[in-house]
C-alpha cells in the first residue's frame, strides 16, 4: 500500500503529540478480517503456539499481567471461546497476527496512509505489529503498560479505556517503567483504585478508539456485549532512545546509583542512550538485557516475543 490510499484511521494530526494519549476514528469496523468467523479460523491457526493468551474474565484491575493467564485459566478451547464468546465468560488475545499474511496486509492497509503524519513529529517508524482482543462481557483488562506506541480500534461491542498520561510518576514510577523495558517485567506496575481519578476515560464504540502512547498505563473494562478490537503498535526513533534510556538507568540503580528523571537532564539522557547503544551493540541480539527485541531488531514488523 502507499500513502496515497485513502486513510482507515482519523486523528487531530495538527495536534497530534506522540506522547499524549487522544481519540481516533476508523473505517475498520466492516472488514471481513475482523469479523468473528476470520476470527474464528485465525485461531485455529495460531493453535497450540505462543500467539494465543487468554484468562478467564474473574481477573479485576489489580491483577499482574504477567501471570493472569496461570491464575486466572479459560480453560475452553480457542475456538470454543471465540465462537461462544458471548457466554464464554473469558478474554482472549491473538498476538502478532502480522506473522499471518493476510493480517499483515490488514496492518500496512491501516498504518501505511497514516504514517506520514506519524513520522512528521515521530520519524522512524518500525517493528510494526497487530493485536485482536476478543472479550466477554464485563471483562477487564488488567492495569497495565506495553513497550510501543499503540493505536486501539474498536471493532464490535463497547468499552471504557482507562488512559493516564505517560509522563504520571505517581501512578506508574519511573523505576516501574526501568524494570518493565529491561526485564519486560510488570511487578511494579499495581494497581490502585484511587488511580480512576486521575485516567481519562474513552468509551469507544464500533468506529471509534483511541491512541495511546508507549509507557501510558491503561485498564479496559467491556460493556454489555462482547467486544472485539484490534491493535496496531509500532516503535519510532523516539521510542527506542527512550526504552534504552530506561534500560541504562535500571543499570544504574542496581550499581546504586540514583539517574534523574528521563527527560530532566539531556545531557545524562543521551550519555544514557549512547551506552545502552554501545552494550547492546556489544552483547548482540541475544542480549539481556534487553527484553524487547525492538531494540535490537530494528525489522519493519514486530517478532513474535
Amino acid at each position: 500500500m502507499h500513502a496515497s490510499t485513502a486513510a482507515l484511521i482519523e486523528m487531530d494530526w495538527a495536534n497530534f503529540d506522540p506522547w499524549r494519549m487522544q481519540s481516533v476514528r476508523h473505517g475498520l469496523t466492516d472488514h471481513p478480517l475482523l469479523q468473528p468467523d476470520q476470527l474464528v479460523a485465525l485461531g485455529k491457526r495460531f493453535q497450540g503456539s505462543s500467539h494465543l493468551f487468554t484468562f478467564n474474565n474473574t481477573a479485576g484491575a489489580d491483577a499482574n499481567f504477567d501471570d493472569v493467564a496461570r491464575l486466572y485459566p479459560n480453560r475452553r478451547s480457542v475456538t470454543d471461546t471465540l465462537q461462544g464468546i458471548n457466554e464464554a465468560k473469558a478474554w482472549m488475545l491473538l498476538r502478532h497476527v502480522q506473522a499471518d499474511p493476510t493480517y499483515r496486509a490488514l496492518i500496512d492497509l491501516a498504518l501505511d496512509p497514516i504514517k506520514p503524519h506519524i513520522e512528521a513529529k515521530d520519524p522512524g517508524m518500525y517493528y510494526r505489529a497487530g493485536w485482536i482482543f476478543v472479550a466477554s462481557p464485563h471483562t477487564v483488562t488488567p492495569f497495565h503498560i506495553d513497550r510501543n506506541h499503540g493505536i486501539l480500534l474498536q471493532i464490535h461491542g463497547t468499552k471504557k479505556v482507562y488512559v493516564w498520561d505517560a509522563d504520571d510518576i505517581e501512578v506508574c514510577s519511573e523505576q516501574a517503567r526501568d524494570c518493565f523495558h529491561t526485564r519486560h517485567e510488570l511487578d511494579q506496575v499495581k494497581w490502585r483504585e484511587e488511580f480512576r481519578e486521575r485516567a481519562r476515560v474513552f468509551t469507544v464504540s464500533p468506529g471509534t478508539g483511541v491512541y495511546i502512547p508507549i509507557t501510558s498505563p491503561h485498564m479496559v473494562e467491556t460493556g454489555d456485549e462482547p467486544s472485539i478490537t484490534i491493535s496496531l503498535t509500532y516503535s519510532t526513533d523516539a521510542t527506542r532512545r527512550n526504552a534504552m534510556e530506561h534500560v541504562m538507568n535500571e543499570l544504574l540503580r542496581r550499581k546504586g546509583v540514583q539517574p534523574p528523571l528521563i527527560g530532566r537532564n539531556a545531557l545524562f539522557d543521551r550519555l544514557s542512550y549512547l551506552a545502552a547503544t554501545a552494550m547492546i551493540a556489544l552483547r548482540g541480539q541475544g542480549s539481556r538485557p534487553p527484553a524487547c527485541p525492538s531494540l535490537t531488531q530494528r525489522t519493519a514488523y514486530a517478532v513474535a516475543d
